[in-house]
């Protein structure tokens, strides 16, 4: 995507400056809003290609804008926020958020979490292919490979990769990938969830103690990552 345009809603006008003049170093081209009604007009008028939005603004609650904006609009929201309660991002990514990134920050993180998200929504195909260092998942033929070998798989196993593959550079909350894999009813059955985890960490990964592809967000869930791009903690 050619200079892709990014909304930064932050009530504060440093950091504005600052992520303008990092954003825009990188190729990004940047408008801004600091307040949560000015950033949902701008959403309408501008059509940004994502959002990096703060949850602190002097008018409404962010978690309140992402809420408004999900109703109409499928632009990739990454929140930016100094908030670092595990509720908090949990309620911001089940609510359709497609990331988040906690003040402080480094620069590295942030551009990778941009790109994964503006990378996720362009994909077109409703089953893709996912391939990084010798591991390759093809969603729509059910088949996982490690260097050329095919890597048997339970019905399970395959279900809980293929909806991280589906949403692959984006972090899905423990609930997400239940609610899709096991249904409503196991949605607080994290147990399950790990457990699968480690089966598939087993199966796919050079080094299963240290993950370079399935990668854990603490408290959060996990996400799917080309090891190039580890944007997340292990």
């Amino acid at each position: 995507m050619a200079e892709p345009t990014v909304l930064v809603v932050d009530d504060e006008a440093p950091i504005r400056r600052t992520l303008r003049t990092i954003l825009e170093a990188h190729g990004y081209h940047v408008f801004d809003a600091p307040s949560a009604a000015d950033a949902l007009r701008r959403v309408r008028t501008e059509r940004p290609d994502l959002v990096l939005l703060d949850l602190g603004l002097p008018d409404r609650d962010g978690i309140e804008v992402l809420r408004e904006l999900r109703a109409w609009s499928a632009v990739p929201v990454v929140i930016l926020s100094a908030r670092g309660d595990e509720a908090g991002k949990v309620k911001a990514l089940d609510l359709g958020a497609d990331d988040y990134v906690t003040k402080p920050f480094g620069t590295g993180e942030l551009l990778a979490r941009l790109r994964a998200a503006l990378r996720h929504r362009a994909q077109s195909a409703p089953a893709p292919v996912f391939e990084s260092e010798g591991l390759r998942i093809d969603a729509a033929a059910r088949i996982a490979t490690v260097n050329g070998r095919t890597v048997r798989l339970s019905r399970r196993e395959w279900d809980v990769l293929r909806v991280l593959a589906m949403d692959a550079g984006r972090v899905l909350t423990h609930r997400q990938i239940l609610h899709k894999v096991w249904g409503p009813a196991q949605e607080g059955q994290t147990q399950y969830l790990w457990v699968y985890i480690g089966h598939l960490r087993d199966k796919l990964e050079p080094d299963p103690s240290r993950p370079r592809f399935i990668l854990t967000e603490p408290g959060i869930g996990y996400r799917l990552v080309r090891a190039e791009e580890d944007v997340s903690g292990r």
